[in-house]
């Protein structure tokens, strides 16, 4: 830009007095009077433009994440109102009673409003965000300059205001597991300064905090004070508040799933299973796989592979365990449908930092053994961030679950209503059992390693012969792993 009466080459816009080194700029256009603007004839003009966006005002919606999921816990926000998000941002982290997932943008722009507190139960379909999305410049006649008409830019520098004040509904960085432990001890985690990485608050922050009495608000004490000392043959000492806190996202979900499977009239099984000859041929997989190092992402495989395949070669003679009771209105029996499922999409329930949740193996009548311990292997590893994807979620037919690792015997597991059974796997021990002695008339006393197993059915559809009768045909196939390998196609 020159002085005087040289032309404005390069038509002036908005967009070129925005911003400089971090500056705000501001320019002033001064003419003399005698000049007049949008009037007059002239030999030479120039249009003088501005150009500003046309912005669309957009709702971000809150996916379906499937298994039935209508609502998810807003965790903690990585936004606030005004932050400006590209493509892929992450915008939240959500919560629901299978995981915490993160949700990345959609869009590009300004963020306007954000629909909901942290701890919120956030709806699916429903606006998690308003984006103010820039759309297609508009361009705008503002009038005329004279190219005799001194034109004087005045450019004005003033430092960039500070970041506004903190938005209370964006969360620090912690984990679900440290903001568990907030909710327990009453402590608001924004007044907690983290020490972690990129600021993220930590499980020794949060106790130090406790430990220095700087706890958030109060929290509710229930119940009536304790009798007073004197009453009493022996020194009183003092107890810790009771204390009252709300569902967690993963118990919120639990708490409506399992109420909804109280409509559901189970019918109990038990057995037990006998697995030396299964312990020798895992044995025999794990040697192949030490063997074999670069082929596996793991150095050995656990029973759970080799019972998740012999359950579906099972499934295959008995259908019916596989399949999903369709009851939009139960009363009506003659709308009732039966859903016999092709896919044998095994659920495992795993014990993550964040809960317990049942991501599930698809199409386990398709893999092999080695198979389906990389996927479980993958299914472990990403349970232990709380990071497993939604799509690993969907689609269950029928589910395993392990409290033997934790330890027990028998367990009543309960059906969800997507399903028709469930089976817990016992604590494996070994056992003395009797045997015949071949050509006597007498036993012997051997050692045998047991495991205990647990099926629950729906009894509406399920009667207690065919769940017995599949259980027996699945534990034909884990205690004799030549059955099993002849069963394969």
């Amino acid at each position: 830009m020159t002085f005087g009466r040289t032309i404005l080459k390069t038509p002036l816009r908005a967009t070129s007095l925005r911003s400089v080194a971090g500056l705000r700029l501001t320019a002033t256009l001064s003419i003399p009077a005698h000049r007049t603007l949008l009037s007059g004839p002239s030999t030479t003009r120039h249009q003088f433009h501005t150009s500003e966006p046309r912005n669309v005002v957009k709702p971000f919606l809150l996916a379906d994440i499937g298994e039935g999921i209508t609502e998810c816990e807003v965790v903690q926000w990585f936004i606030k109102e005004g932050s400006v998000v590209s493509e892929f941002d992450k915008i939240c982290e959500v919560q629901s009673d299978k995981a915490s997932v993160e949700i990345t943008s959609r869009f590009s722009g300004t963020v306007k409003r954000l629909c909901y507190n942290v701890g919120d139960m956030a709806e699916v379909g429903k606006p998690l965000v308003d984006i103010d999305v820039e759309g297609d410049g508009a361009v705008e006649e503002v009038g005329e300059v004279l190219t005799e008409a001194p034109v004087v830019a005045t450019v004005v520098t003033t430092p960039v205001m500070s970041a506004p004040p903190r938005d209370e509904r964006v969360l620090s960085l912690a984990t679900p597991a440290v903001r568990r432990v907030c909710k327990e001890n009453g402590v608001d985690i924004t007044a907690v300064k983290g020490t972690g990485k990129d600021g993220r608050v930590l499980k020794e922050d949060v106790l130090r905090f406790v430990a220095e009495g700087s706890t958030g608000e109060r929290v509710e004490v229930i119940g009536e004070e304790s009798s007073p000392a004197s009453t009493l043959a022996y020194p009183v000492v003092p107890l810790a508040e009771d204390k009252t806190v709300p569902l967690t996202g993963i118990q919120k979900a639990m708490f409506k799933s399992m109420t909804r499977s109280l409509t559901i009239p189970h019918f109990g099984f038990s057995d037990e299973f006998i697995l030396d000859a299964t312990s020798e041929y895992r044995a025999q997989l794990n040697a192949h796989i030490a063997r074999d190092p670069i082929r596996f992402p793991f150095t050995k495989i656990s029973y759970m592979p080799i019972f998740i395949k012999s359950l579906s070669v099972a499934l295959a003679d008995y259908p019916i365990v596989n399949s999903q009771v369709l009851a939009d209105d139960p009363s009506d029996v003659n709308t009732i449908k039966l859903r016999y499922r092709a896919a044998h999409n095994i659920g495992v329930a795993m014990d993550t930092p964040g809960g317990l949740v049942v991501p599930n193996i698809k199409y386990v009548q398709q893999k092999s053994v080695l198979d389906i311990a990389c996927d479980l292997h993958r299914l472990q590893e990403l349970g232990k961030r709380n990071a497993i994807p939604p799509a690993d979620f969907k689609d269950g037919t029928v589910t395993l679950s392990n409290i033997g690792t934790v330890g027990g015997t028998y367990a009543s597991p309960v059906v969800v209503t997507s399903e028709v059974a469930i089976a817990v796997l016992g604590k494996m021990m070994r056992v003395p059992r009797f045997e015949e002695v071949a050509g006597r008339q007498t036993d012997k006393v051997v050692g045998r390693w047991v495991m205990p197993v647990s099926w629950s059915a729906d009894h509406r559809v399920i009667d207690g012969a065919t769940i017995a009768r599949f259980c027996q045909r699945w534990k034909a196939l884990v205690e004799a792993p030549a059955l099993l390998g002849a069963e394969l196609k």
